[in-house]
């Protein structure tokens, strides 16, 4: 198992230096949250693995959040319940423990992926969310166009959706999620009609896989895009995606039954 950082991030990236404004940028949509609600059914007790700074966490249940980053654990609001310093892999849970269990854009990081999808199952009496995107659509977004090595450092990160299922077993539902025009959860494929946005540093530093291409990718990544959104060129290929409600893109969620 990799070792954590100094903050206690447990997987690839290091939120002690990437995710100190995080939740500036990070919060949790409506519309992806409503596939979540929906998901847990009756479920009143729930797990959140790799909880963050508490994005989709329901606060109509009652949430136990497992999350190692100091970092994060300190962004996390007033309103949500305190997150346990633990990891995926070693969940510190008797066998059956909740109703359900969710996992929301952490999967990638964590360094075992079979152990921590078994641990899942192990202390959930009823469905495993995984909120994740399909490695093999992220060349979907205009970002593939300006930023490739980003795009692909970011495929090869994601697990593929099927690898997850197969750990997880039982019976499998794969859900696409649309992404809204005007969504607050800033991942990448968010700013799908705002590109505007993606010029600015604490927007990327908020999506981990820029922090591991070389700086030189960021700066060329702004300047090509700063000048073609000048000139227009930006919107003579994608201008059509400024009005598109939605965006179809890499983002899905696995639910996982007994």
């Amino acid at each position: 198992m990799n070792s954590r950082h100094s903050d206690g991030s447990a997987g690839d990236a290091n939120y002690g230096v990437i995710g100190t404004n995080y939740i500036k940028y990070r919060q949790p949509d409506p519309h992806i949250a409503e596939f979540i609600r929906t998901a847990l059914g009756n479920a009143e007790t729930v797990l959140n693995v790799g909880a963050g700074a508490g994005s989709y966490e329901p606060v109509d249940r009652k949430v136990t959040p497992v999350e190692p980053s100091a970092s994060m654990r300190a962004q996390r609001p007033a309103h949500l319940p305190e997150a346990i310093d633990a990891t995926a892999e070693k969940l510190p849970f008797a066998d059956q423990s909740f109703d359900a269990s969710m996992a929301t854009f952490t999967v990638h990081q964590w360094s075992d992926l079979k152990a921590g999808l078994a641990e899942m199952r192990r202390v959930s009496r009823g469905p495993v969310l995984v909120l994740s995107c399909d490695p093999n659509e992220l060349e979907r977004s205009w970002l593939s166009d300006y930023a490739p090595e980003m795009i692909a450092v970011e495929a090869s990160r994601y697990p593929a959706l099927q690898t997850i299922a197969d750990h997880l077993g039982g019976t499998i539902e794969i859900l696409p999620v649309p992404i809204p025009l005007a969504c607050i959860d800033g991942f990448g494929e968010a700013y799908y009609g705002r590109p505007e946005l993606m010029l600015d540093p604490g927007a990327r530093l908020a999506n981990s896989a820029w922090s591991f291409v070389d700086p030189s990718i960021g700066e060329r990544f702004v300047a090509e895009l700063d000048r073609d959104l000048r000139d227009g060129t930006w919107d003579a290929r994608y201008g059509h995606l400024r009005t598109q409600p939605f965006f179809e893109g890499s983002l899905r969620l696995i639910v996982a039954r007994s």
